[in-house]
Parts: structure tokens; sequence; C-alpha cells
């Protein structure tokens, strides 16, 4: 009971103390403990048995004795402190101020759990977000409420990335307000200054939260920092009508604490060690993203993750591209040319791009374009081999107009500077200008009146 001090903690493994049952304790419940000098250690229930409750503490349970510790059932969820004055704000991954300043004043607190979005209450994305990078814009588009993961690898550059779509994002023919939640997971201190470096060059800090739980933190607070700011973002799209976008970066971290405490709780492992409810546990924050009847705000969730050993059918990336709609993958060959985005063409995807471009969101011949682009990349890959095998100079005329087109795609469509903001128009006029590398015939994937209108002298 609230305010009642009890003692019984039967045994402390890690982050996990097994605590005596008392009564009316529930799942996720908040838990003080203080050690025998009386310092507090705060934590969460995560299973209750009929004789003892196990808690998960967030932080070190170093010093915390048998016989002299005490607890107390705060008799109620982890709660996160919300306002408007969140933003341009820098938390840890608990919800707790590390830039300086003190706790935001507000009344108002909320579950950090989120509550379970009624599916009728949804509404269907369909407004693009133009993020100023072609290999998204063009062919990946990013729509309104959207989940859109960045399959990644270690040491290519998704935080650039995504330093640069938080900095560009925006809504077309719309000056309804944008702020961004960003939320660091097991990140290296150079990478948490980079980030917030980059904010305040470009002067967007202003309309960005942050929660960063560094590398040297407990695992415990990188299973918290994701509700964290996903519960900031439900507060500023749902009650305070904003459009907000997530970026959680790295969702590997968040994986790999959840399988080192499941594994700490002598749970059941399942595939490759993860606890058999990975998929249900990554649904569970994925699904925060939306749009919802009566609100005029919205959540769009941009996850990035490295891939292990850069393979896609790892269980982390295997089971996000389940539940999200697409992927953005990250191609370390490309890397390796010095192409920025390293985007790769052909396996990044977004389900819902359709429903968010064409005459009136972006342009009547952008569904066309982007087809058309798919096509060819898919040839030059096929040509690529060929050449490898027979040499380059055994193709066809079309075969190396082929090849001449790929390497301007990847070049001139693909690869950008990181501070270059193009505009749809902008990027659609690239692709319509590395479309002419091939004959007019080659472009069956787009309507003749759309090639009369946009591309000059289609028979050169």
């Amino acid at each position: 009971m609230k305010g009642i001090e009890h003692r019984g903690v039967r045994s402390v493994d890690g982050p996990i103390i097994v605590l005596k049952r008392t009564e009316n304790v529930f799942y996720n419940e908040t838990v003080t403990v203080r050690d025998r000098f009386g310092e507090k250690r705060t934590g969460k229930v995560v299973d209750i048995s009929d004789e003892a409750v196990i808690v998960q503490i967030f932080g070190s349970t170093t010093g915390i004795d048998l016989d002299e510790a005490s607890f107390e059932f705060l008799e109620e969820p982890l709660e996160l402190r919300v306002g408007e004055e969140l933003l341009g704000r820098v938390f840890n991954g608990l919800g707790e101020p590390i830039d300086g300043y003190p706790a935001i004043f507000s009344s108002e607190k909320r579950n950090v759990n989120g509550n379970p979005i009624n599916p009728y209450a949804r509404v269907y994305p369909r407004d693009f977000i133009q993020t100023g990078v072609s290999a998204i814009d063009g062919m990946n588009s990013l729509v309104r409420g959207q989940k859109l993961p960045i399959f990644s690898g270690n040491g290519l550059a998704h935080n650039k990335l995504a330093a640069q779509i938080i900095r560009q994002a925006k809504l077309r023919n719309s000056d309804e307000k944008f702020v961004m939640v960003f939320a660091g997971m097991g990140i290296k201190y150079d990478v948490a200054k980079f980030f917030v470096d980059t904010f305040e060059e470009s002067g967007v800090l202003a309309n960005v939260v942050m929660f960063q739980s560094l590398a040297d933190a407990p695992s415990i607070e990188r299973i918290i920092t994701p509700r964290c700011a996903l519960t900031a973002a439900e507060y500023l799209a749902f009650e305070k009508g904003m459009h907000v976008l997530v970026v959680m970066t790295d969702m590997t971290n968040y994986c790999e604490a959840l399988r080192e405490i499941s594994t700490t709780r002598g749970e059941v492992p399942g595939r490759k060690g993860y606890p058999g409810y990975l998929y249900s546990d990554l649904a569970e924050l994925y699904e925060r993203a939306g749009k919802i009847k009566g609100s005029e705000g919205s959540i769009t969730q941009i996850p990035i993750l490295t891939m292990p050993n850069d393979d896609i059918s790892h269980p982390i990336p295997d089971l996000t591209g389940y539940i999200t709609e697409g992927q953005i993958v990250l191609d370390r060959e490309m890397s390796q040319k010095g192409i920025y985005p390293p985007v790769s063409g052909l396996p990044s995807l977004s389900r819902l791009m359709k429903d968010g471009i064409g005459p009136e969101m972006t342009r009547e011949d952008h569904a066309n374009v982007s087809s058309q682009l798919f096509a060819c990349y898919s040839k030059v890959k096929s040509i690529r081999n060929l050449a490898a095998i027979i040499g380059e100079e055994e193709l066809s005329e079309l075969d190396r107009s082929y090849l001449k087109f790929g390497e301007r795609f990847e070049q001139e469509f693909l690869g950008q500077n990181e501070y270059e903001d193009r505009t749809i128009e902008d990027t659609l006029s690239i692709a319509w200008d590395i479309l002419k590398e091939l004959p007019a015939s080659e472009l069956t994937r787009i309507k003749p009146e759309f090639i009369e209108k946009y591309m000059e002298n289609p028979d050169d």
C-alpha cells in the first residue's frame, strides 16, 4: 500500500529484485526501494506470483541488503510529466532533465506505457511529408502517420540521414506546426553530442524533444526510453494538435537490452536468444504511431536499427518489417563508393507511398516516374552482372545506355549533400533528366502524355 514501507527483499540478481508479495500489487506499478543508508532506487513490477513480486530497478542494485532494505509500492505506473515546455529540452531515458535546466513546470502526467488506440478511431495516412531527400521522396515517400524504419549497418550514415530528415521534414502546402521527438537508446556520447550540436546549429532544437539513454546507462533505462519519447509525442500530437515526427535509434540496442533482461529473469529464449514476446513488444511501440479521429495531430515514426552483420533476415529487422509499412535500406557497397545517402534502390519500400502522392499531393507524374526508376535500376543490376562475365565491350548499345543511366542514377539522384534540401519538383526533374539516357521506347511505365509534357526532346 502507498505510504507503507515493507521489508522482505528475497533476492537481488543484477537489475532484478524479488520482493515479498503484498496486497493490491499490479503489473507495471512503480516501486521505491531504499537501502540501509536510505538511498532511494526506483523500479517497476514486471511479474507477480502468489508469494513474490519481481521488480526491475532503473539503475544499479549495488548496496541493497536483503536484511536492511525496505520497499514501497506507489500504486501508480511510471509516469512522465508533460507540457508544451517539453520542446527544446533534453532528458535522460527516464524523462529526467539532463540539459542543466529544472524539470518542466506542469501538473499533468501520463503513463509511459500509453493506452491502446481503438483501430476504428484511426485515420488512414495520406499526407505526403517532404524530407528533401530524393531517395525517400522520389521512390519511398513518407506519409504522415506512417511507420517507416531505416535498416542500416554498423558504420553507415544512418545518424547523418536521421539528422537531415529532422532538419528538413515539412508538410507540403501547409504551415501546420511540425515538431520532432528524438529517442536515443544505448547511443555513444559522441553520437548524442552530434545530434544536439546539429539541431542547435540548424536552429531546430527549439522544436525537438530529446530523450537520451547513453551506452553506459543501465539496460532497463533503454526499455523505458522509447516509451517516454512516445508518451511525449502522444501528448503533443493528440492533445496539442501538433504533427510529430519520432526518430528512435538504435532499436537493435533496445532489443539487446530486452534480451539481457529476459535472460536475467530466466525466461525461455526464442530466436537467437531473444524473448518470444519480441514481436509483440516491438508492435507495442510501433503501433503508437498514426492519426486519430477528432484530433488534428499525428505521429509519424522513423525507427533506426543496425542490422547485425548486415543481415536483413535477423529477427530484429525481420519482425520490424512485419509491423511497419516498408523500410529504407542502407547499402554498404554504395557507402564505399562515397554515395550519400547510401540508400539501396531495390530493397527499399514504402507501402503507403501510393496513397500520399499524385495530383494535388506531389505531382501527377510521380507514381509513373518512381515505377520506371525501379524497373530501370533493376535492369541495371542484371546488366552489371552480365558485364562482369562477358565484359562491358560485348554489351549492346542499349545495355551500355542502361549502365550510364545506373551510374547517373546513383550519383545524381540517390546521391546528394547532407545539407541539400530538394523539393519534390527538384527530385522529379533530376529523374526526368537521367531517364533521357534511355530511348523513349524503354519508358514503358510512364504515360505517353507525361513523356511529352515533362521530358525535353524525348526522341534525341
